[in-house]
């Protein structure tokens, strides 16, 4: 699954993958300054100090990136090392995930960062860290290593490693899970592949459900009950599920601007929930003619939001060849939606001739900006929907054996 936008460090997902941010720098020394200074008249944002220092600390430090939000925006600030000291200071409007690295005196002597699943201190690289910080005075000491760190100050990380200490045994099973899935992924072992994918998809909900739900549901006003929360909703919302636990946050943390923007992606994800009529929409096919989803009323359709650059996409598109195949002459039809870029048409194309797609396809190249996934909220893919023949929603992201199954249920004695 390839997942945009997400501030903070998420969890890193061979299947889930982070779009490349578009990350300015500064380089300050001593005193860094993390937004320019004519922003610090802000009515509405706060300040956040940081402070750090390191001890014993091997090969030196010569430089530390930060990489957080502004504006809505990611960015990556630096602050030159003087005398085992660094100091960053922010315009706070809301809590979230700072991520911190370093950079080397000896650069050959840098690892390399990768994120692991779930994203907690202890699955880190020793070469970065994170703090859930909201505004006010930080303290961070590294010992030894970069990412062995002691932290005072904040109540926001405080009530953060809280929550990851209860979520710590589902994510060291992530880890292997992941591990495993990659494994089988290299050798092209299909059948592993999907078996192990189903063991992540299970302990996924395991963990929403036995402890995100629930500290959010014990803890409402804890700093990081809206983290837990964005951790619960996932790229896929149910809203069902979501907006009571929304519901229960309290009003000063509803008003701040992340908060406001995943309130907009549940009511989008109402729209387009289990039972709901699809919305209509028109996008161009191949040819560059119009396409109407209400043109295919009075079928079975699978809306299937994919991309040529996809790789989960691809290994998917198997599947759907083996299902459409096997139903496009019992009333079902599949149309595919590129988030494929703009200039790459030839790209999009080839993948669509490559993989022997026969279906119905359309899409503007715009990428993550694509009309209809922006409308239907589409913020991962592979994603679908199935829709009955009076366009209503009947079910969501059924891949592998689960979408065989379910289209067995409806036609296959037909």
């Amino acid at each position: 699954m390839l997942v945009p936008q997400i501030s903070g460090l998420q969890r890193y997902e061979n299947m889930r993958t982070l779009v490349p941010s578009t990350c300015p720098m500064r380089n300050l020394l001593l005193a860094c300054l993390a937004l320019p200074f004519s922003l610090f008249a802000q009515d509405n944002a706060k300040s956040l100090s940081i402070k750090g220092n390191f001890k014993n600390v091997q090969p030196e430090p010569e430089w530390v990136y930060l990489y957080h939000r502004v504006n809505g925006t990611s960015v990556k600030d630096s602050c030159k090392v003087a005398e085992n000291a660094y100091v960053f200071r922010l315009k706070m409007e809301e809590p979230e995930l700072l991520v911190f690295r370093v950079k080397y005196a000896n650069a050959g002597s840098a690892k390399q960062f990768t994120p692991l699943a779930g994203g907690s201190n202890s699955n880190q690289s020793r070469d970065a860290f994170n703090i859930y910080a909201g505004d006010g005075r930080i303290r961070i000491n590294s010992t030894d290593s970069f990412s062995n760190v002691s932290i005072r100050g904040s109540k926001h990380h405080e009530a953060y490693m809280d929550l990851q200490a209860l979520r710590k045994p589902y994510d060291d099973k992530m880890k292997v899970l992941y591990q495993d899935y990659t494994k089988a992924n290299a050798k092209k072992d299909t059948e592993a592949r999907d078996r192990v994918e189903a063991q992540i998809d299970e302990l996924e909900s395991g963990l929403k459900e036995n402890v995100l739900s629930g500290y959010i549901q014990k803890n409402p006003n804890s700093p990081a009950a809206f983290y837990a929360l964005q951790q619960y909703a996932g790229w896929d919302i149910n809203p069902d599920k979501v907006e009571p636990l929304f519901n229960a946050l309290p009003a000063t943390v509803q008003a701040y601007p992340t908060v406001k923007n995943f309130k907009e992606q549940l009511e989008t994800a109402r729209l387009t929930g289990i039972g709901r009529v699809a919305p209509e929409f028109s996008q161009n096919d191949t040819l560059d003619q119009p396409v109407q989803l209400s043109s295919f009323k009075g079928r079975y359709l699978l809306i299937d939001f994919w991309a040529s650059w996809c790789g989960p996409c691809r290994q998917e598109n198997p599947n759907l060849v083996k299902v459409f195949n096997q139903y496009k002459d019992k009333n079902f039809h599949i149309l595919g939606i590129s988030l494929d870029r703009a200039g790459q048409k030839d790209k999009w194309m080839k993948a669509i001739h490559d993989d022997n797609l026969t279906w119905s396809h359309v899409s503007d190249l715009r990428y993550w900006d694509n009309a209809v996934s922006k409308q239907y909220g589409i913020r991962a893919i592979p994603q679908n929907l199935l829709l009955d023949p009076t366009g209503k929603v009947i079910a969501k992201n059924l891949r592998g054996e689960a979408l065989a199954k379910k289209m067995e249920e409806l036609l296959g004695g037909k």
